[in-house]
């Protein structure tokens, strides 16, 4: 039975494991994760029938506010590494500026090497490859896509001061949908957005990228 998922965001780390409980030992795996990836993460656990692993998230706000993310991290690591044989801490460095990996190498855990998401769904070299020509672009996940007005208009105050548009995002040309699924309605929600925001819109279908392989060493 693979592990549930309300996909909401979990602020107390709660495991998601197939009875509920966390087990002890026998070569289990902990994904401590953000949670605008829970819904990638869970389909890959049942994509790849990885029995052996469970999921905890902390809340996917926490990217509005980086320099809480490392001790996020380090509170679900304490709270749950004596349940586990391995965590693996499904962020990359996420805006914290190296912080996340000094501490994740204080705490002896693996975690994805990558700059952010945007990076590892396209595969970091190919993002890397990309980013000289793309430094004007505005990306946007499966995640984001369906949280738009949560994560974007809302914060920024769009909703309210529509007129800011501009000031925000006058410097951007193009928004980029990474898309890990092939869905026609989040790529008309995507396409919207970049209506919303004044930008030119593409779609670049990424699926999972490095995060698949980064769980597969997990197995």
């Amino acid at each position: 039975m693979a592990p549930r998922c309300a996909l909401d965001d979990l602020p107390d780390a709660g495991v998601l494991t197939h009875d509920g409980l966390a087990p002890r030992g026998d070569g289990r795996v902990l994904v401590l994760a953000c949670g605008a990836l829970a819904r990638e993460i869970l389909a890959l656990i049942r994509l790849n029938a990885w029995g052996h692993m469970d999921l905890a998230c902390l809340p996917a706000i926490l990217h509005n506010h980086p320099d809480r993310i490392p001790d996020a991290v380090q509170g679900a690591v304490e709270k749950h590494r004596s349940d586990y044989d391995r965590i693996f801490v499904a962020y990359a460095d996420c805006g914290t500026g190296g912080a996340l990996a000094r501490l994740c190498d204080t705490l002896g855990v693996e975690m994805i090497a990558a700059p952010h998401c945007y990076a590892f769904f396209e595969g970091t070299d190919a993002f890397v490859a990309r980013a000289e020509d793309e430094f004007t672009a505005f990306y946007l996940t499966d995640f984001l896509t369906r949280q738009f007005d949560a994560f974007v208009i809302k914060p920024l105050g769009l909703d309210r001061h529509p007129e800011l548009r501009d000031a925000y995002f006058g410097h951007y040309t193009k928004l980029v949908y990474q898309a890990q699924t092939d869905d026609p309605a989040l790529t008309a929600k995507a396409k919207a957005a970049a209506a919303t925001l004044g930008l030119a819109f593409e779609r670049r279908f990424t699926g999972y990228g490095d995060l698949a392989r980064a769980l597969a060493t997990q197995g």
